[in-house]
Order: C-alpha cells, then structure tokens, then sequence
C-alpha cells in the first residue's frame, strides 16, 4: 500500500514552488501591485480580472465567485487530480524527493489521470518512433506533398500509427500500463472480440494541454482500404474533453500573452503551416466547432481583460473556408463575438486558400499577409448580409438595410457603430439618418431573455447563491482608522514570518473598531494560541489555520485578506513595510490604552487610593516605555 506524504514534505514543495509559475500555465497574469499578481478566473467566466495570485503567499484567491486556496488545490480543481497526485506532481517539477509515512512508497499508479496521461505520453513516442519505417511511407508523402520536412514533423510531434490492430498496445502493455488504462485514455476500443488499437494506419498529431501533457490525439486517414471518417480524435476521457482543449496552444501560449494575439485556424496541418510561416498565435479546435469553451481558453491566455486600460488591444482572428461549412462557423464565431473584450477579425485568403495550402502554393510570406490583412469582424459580416440582396433594386436596399440594422446594435462600442453606419449608408446609397434611425429602432427593441443573459458577467452572488455569505473587502469603509486595521491584518497574514511571532501577537491583540476585522484578529490571536499554531506560523498553511479559527461567514474575509494587493510602491522592502503597518497598528492600541489611563488616573484620589494611583502611574510608565520601544527611540 501506498503510504501518506510526510506532512513536512508536503510544507518544503509548498514553499518551493512559485504558484504564479503554476498558475501562468492556465492564466495569463499580469502585476497587481507589489508581490501581487492577477488574472481572469478559471473558475467562473468573467470579463474584468478578479483573480488573484500572491507568490510570495503562495495562495490565490477570486474576489468575484470566491475560489481560494494554494498550488495543490488548484491543480486539483483545473487539472481533477487527488490531494497526493497534486503534490508528486509538484515534487516532480522541482526535483524533490518525496518521503512516506510507515515507510510506505509513492502510489505507483499516481491517480487514473497520471497513469492516462503517462499512457499518451509513451503513446506520443512510439508513433513518432514509428514515422520513420517503410510502413509510414504513405504518411511522409502526406507531410511532404504539403510542404512539412521531418524537422517539421519533429516539431509538431507528428507521428504514424501502424496497420495493426494490437502493435500499439502491446507495446505499451510492455511499458507496465495495463489494458484498462488503455481503455480509459482512448487509445484502444472494446469490440467483440475484444480490444483493439483505435488508431491504425494513420497520421497522428499529439493534442497537448497548456503545460504540455499529451490529452489525445487526432488521426488523419491516409489508406484507400480505410473506411474510417477522414479524420479521427480521441474520445472524451478523464483528461480529453474536446470542447475544452485546443490544438497548438502549447506551443502558441508564450507568443499569444506577448503578442496579444490568438490566430483561430480549422485543421491541424493550417496550425503547422501557420507556425512555420511565422505566425505562431495559431490554434486550432479538434473535431467540434468553436465554442464558448474555447473562448473562455483562449481569455485566460489572451489576457482578454474588459476595462480601460486593455479594451481594444487584443487581436482574435478567425480564418474560414469560404464553403458551406466555412460560412456556418463564421456565423456560429460571430454570435459569440460579444465574449471577447478583444476586437474580433476575419481572414479569408484568395481563391478560397486554407492557411496550408496558401503557404504551399504561395510561400511563407502570402501566409503573414493573410493575417495582416485581416478584415473586422462585423464588417465581415455585413458584406456577408448585403451579398444576399440585390442592391440594385430598391426592395434589395431595404431589405439588406432590415438584415443589417441587427449586426451593427450588437456592437457594444458606440464610436465603432457611428462608423459602421456610415460605411453601411455609403454601401446601400441611403441616407445616413436613415440607416441611423433602424439600428436605432433594433436596439431600442426589448431583446429576448436568452440574448439579455448571454454575456452577462457571473456575479459574485451568483456563483456562491447556495454558500453562506458573509462580509467582504470590498465592504470596508474607507476611513483612515478601517485601512489601518485591514492593512496590518493583511500583513499578518501574508508576510507573518518577516514581521515575527511576537510582533504578529500583539498587534493581533489589539482593539479593533471594525467588527469584522475584530473577528480576523482573534482569528489569528486563536491560530497563534493552537498546539500547531507556531508550527504553521512559517508556512502556507497559516491561513488556512486562520480560516479554521474563525467562524464560517468570516471565512472568505480572511482569504481576501490573505492575497489582496499590498498598498506599497513596487520596489519597496515588504519586511518595513509589513513591520511597520503592525507597529503602528500596536501603537496606536497603546495610545488608546493611555489615554484611559489618564482618565482613570485624574479620577483616582491620590489620598484616598494610594496604590491604585501608583499602579496607574507604573502601567502608564510601562506603556510610554513600550512605545518607545515600539518606534525605536
């Protein structure tokens, strides 16, 4: 039997890894203020960034639908793995060796979802093992006859499943994995007579997530005896959801967060084609249609934020065919439009050209121009409209007027809608007032449910509806005394070892005004008090040991407080810092303790109470004393 990860094993990888290294391979993440970095949500669909990460914390936290928690949890929730799959994982990233109680040993399975995906991975070599025997004749010509050498095969990972119904499995079956988690990976289906390798006589692409793990693959038809479809994919397994991946983002991620642009092609050939020709944002679905999946993928990475400071500055681009097919994923791309804060192209090459044939036939540089000389998205479309009416008759005018009015309410941005009326006025020869006055009268119409809810961002309240909700940061005043409190709380949760156990205690122990604050701090006065307490005190878990304390309305006060931004300059030593906002929030407590003994001393009679009086002037001795201390005087 496995035995469990020493707790102290688990605290070191915790430490050791940058959770924003982790994170980044899911979410584009940008600088928050000092130590503090955020993102859009991979938990909830959103459209201004409210997830945040803090390094040097080593948590995450969405101020929108509430999702908390460190490096392990969150492979847990992306990636469906166990507690102790999470950790190996991490181990392995970092080269540590992990220890077991009882002197048990690592789980050698490592979870259904390691072994599936060490099953691909071994799945990944051999075909590319495999594309270099005479068999794979027919598969390098494919490669060939479109313009792919074998460094471009190698690139991609291509490779060639044998005419056979058992040469893949048998070979991985001598790697230790067994017939089941074949099964469940999807390289091998059930049939009468038993299992049989899915793929056979094929060309095979690995269909990687965005760390790089192989999550399937898809398989192009290569033999006449063939009667499979043209093209094959994995089926929906424990890590291969179609809806969800898409092919090329592992090698496209880096140049689409830098760049700011994310190339949608159809096929997996027009993604190598696009790659080799320079323009390596492409990326391209596996056997299903573009869908709000996809986009929410592609924002993340894209680090498609809707506010002032990004609106407009990232590109999506979408190549169609220009058959039925093509047409009918323009319409399906642009009723999803609205989902992207980015602005929305279209490229559609000469003649009618996919990416890889355009390179074939044309050169590297006609696939760059194809890209360059994107079209926008709703113009796209509306040429799209007013090519189905006759516009030399007044009844086609009219008619693709009422088509378009439609298209161009939809825009969200106004000074783009006065542009495009002008354009659509100019095109129909109208009268601008006219063609005015019916986009007004669409927008104006009341819009139907469906369409009102479509693209409207989950509230915080939406997503947690069912959980108990209890007071929030962004419900603070704003008062100087509230911010000091907050401030230093956040501190003694975030950088608890730099400011010190004694310090962190009694600026815990402090008056708090702010009830909700109040209830954090002896949150933390208790986590301190706790037989591990000091124990957790140093590492990540500290506030976890904090949310354990407090009660559970307060529980998300705490996370928030456990990775909000710092308010220092960026640049500035946090330890100061941190010790700094702590003291002041002690001194101030000592300032409120003098002054009550002040009070407490006019009101004593020296004469009657001699030694209340003296205990009094010793306690306020003590104090100044203190505070002198405090302030380093």
């Amino acid at each position: 039997m496995p035995g469990l990860i020493r707790r102290n094993d688990i605290d070191e990888v915790r430490a050791r890894v940058n959770i924003a290294d982790v994170v980044g391979d899911y979410v584009t993440l940008k600088g928050a203020g000092v130590g503090s970095m955020k993102g859009l949500c991979p938990f909830h669909d959103e459209r201004s960034p409210s997830f945040h990460v803090r390094p040097g914390v080593g948590r995450y936290h969405c101020f929108g639908c509430g999702e908390d928690g460190d490096v392990f949890s969150f492979l847990q929730k992306m990636d469906h793995t166990t507690f102790s799959e999470s950790v190996e994982r991490m181990a392995a990233r970092i080269g540590f060796e992990l220890h077991y109680e009882d002197g048990g040993n690592a789980n050698p399975d490592q979870g259904n979802r390691a072994r599936i995906l060490g099953a691909n991975e071994a799945a990944a070599a051999y075909f590319v093992g495999q594309l270099v025997t005479p068999e794979a004749e027919p598969a390098r010509q494919f490669l060939g006859e479109r313009g792919f050498d074998p460094a471009a095969a190698q690139r991609f990972g291509v490779g060639f499943a044998p005419k056979s119904y058992d040469a893949l499995s048998k070979h991985l079956k001598s790697k230790g994995f067994t017939e089941a988690e074949l099964l469940a990976a999807g390289l091998v289906g059930q049939g009468d007579r038993g299992t049989y390798d899915r793929f056979r006589g094929r060309l095979v692409w690995p269909i990687r997530d965005v760390t790089g793990a192989a999550l399937g693959f898809g398989a192009r038809r290569l033999l006449d005896d063939d009667q499979g479809p043209k093209y094959l994919n994995t089926p929906e397994t424990a890590v291969y959801h179609k809806s969800h991946v898409l092919y090329g983002l592992d090698l496209a991620k880096r140049d689409i967060s830098r760049g700011k642009q994310v190339v949608v092609v159809e096929g997996y050939t027009d993604v190598m084609a696009c790659h080799l020709a320079g323009v390596t944002t492409a990326v391209a679905t596996c056997g299903t249609a573009f869908g709000v999946d996809h986009i929410k993928v592609v924002r993340r990475v894209l680090g498609d934020f809707d506010n002032a400071d990004s609106h407009g500055l990232g590109e999506v681009i979408f190549t169609f065919d220009p058959d039925e097919a093509g047409q009918k994923a323009a319409s399906r791309a642009f009723a999803e439009e609205q989902r992207f804060a980015a602005q929305t192209f279209v490229a559609v090459a000469p003649d009618g050209l996919d990416p890889c044939d355009l390179r074939l036939q044309r050169g590297d540089d006609a696939v760059r121009r194809l890209i360059t000389n994107k079209k926008p998205m709703f113009e796209f479309m509306l040429r799209r409209v007013l090519a189905e009416y006759n516009l030399d008759t007044v009844e086609g005018r009219v008619g693709a007027l009422r088509a378009s009015a439609p298209v161009l309410a939809g825009i969200r941005d106004q000074s783009l809608t006065s542009g495009y009326v002008r354009s659509l006025a100019g095109w129909l020869g109208m009268d601008l007032g006219e063609v005015g006055r019916a986009v007004t009268s669409v927008r104006g119409r009341p819009a139907e449910p469906q369409r009102r809810t479509q693209h409207q961002p989950e509230s915080a309240q939406t997503v947690v509806q069912d959980a108990i909700v209890g007071p929030s940061m962004m419900q603070l005043p704003t008062d100087p005394s509230t911010r000091l409190e907050r401030d230093s709380l956040m501190a003694m949760l975030q950088y608890p070892e730099s400011i010190g156990i004694d310090l962190v205690r009694r600026a815990s122990q402090a008056v708090y005004s702010n009830p909700s604050l109040a209830v954090v701090s002896d949150g933390i006065t208790a986590a301190l008090g706790s037989p591990d307490g000091p124990a957790a005190f140093a590492t990540t878990a500290w506030v976890d040991r904090v949310v354990a304390e407090v009660p559970l309305p307060y529980a998300n006060l705490v996370k928030e407080l456990g990775v909000a931004p710092i308010p220092e300059k960026e640049g500035r030593e946090l330890t100061i810092y941190g010790r700094g906002v702590t003291s002041t929030m002690v001194d101030r407590d000592l300032l409120r303790q003098k002054t009550e003994l002040l009070g407490a001393l006019q009101r004593t009679d020296a004469v009657a109470e001699p030694q209340r009086y003296r205990d009094l002037q010793v306690e306020l001795v003590r104090i100044e004393a203190e505070r002198r201390t405090l302030r380093g005087d």
